[in-house]
């Protein structure tokens, strides 16, 4: 697989993550991919509850700001924004807020037969804690 292509999976990816659209997240990654978040680690039936509570509970967008691409792997450093406008399992019993949040993200992706096989995520849970909340 060639780096563009792999940098078109990435962008894909974000795009459907802030579209909360799990139709083109499944056609994205592998089978049975690796992924590893701040909440935990499974594959796309573990990931897309948290991913939904992110989308609607915290109106989380992403946005690319460096891609390192590879053949086989992808580091990204995305701003990633929200609002804490509904239930979301990081904020558990707190009644959403509608204030704003702002931190980077840091996301790794290794890719396999064309799809992403495995992504971790890190990014300041705390920091979007003090922010929704303060």
């Amino acid at each position: 697989m060639t780096a563009s292509r792999n940098e078109d999976l990435v962008r894909a990816y974000v795009e459907a993550l802030d579209a909360f659209d799990m139709v083109r997240l499944r056609e994205i990654f592998a089978p049975e991919p690796k992924i590893w978040g701040v909440l935990g680690h499974g594959n796309l039936d573990v990931a897309e509850p948290v991913w939904s509570e992110l989308h609607h509970g915290m109106s989380m967008r992403l946005e690319i700001l460096d891609m390192i691409v590879t053949e086989d792997r992808a580091a990204v450093r995305c701003r990633e924004t929200g609002r804490f406008v509904g239930p979301f399992r990081g904020l558990a019993g707190v009644t959403p807020t509608g204030k704003t949040y702002e931190v980077t993200a840091m996301e790794w992706f290794e890719f396999a037969d064309g799809r992403i096989s495995a992504r971790w995520g890190a990014r300041d849970s705390a920091a979007i804690s003090r922010q929704v909340l303060a």
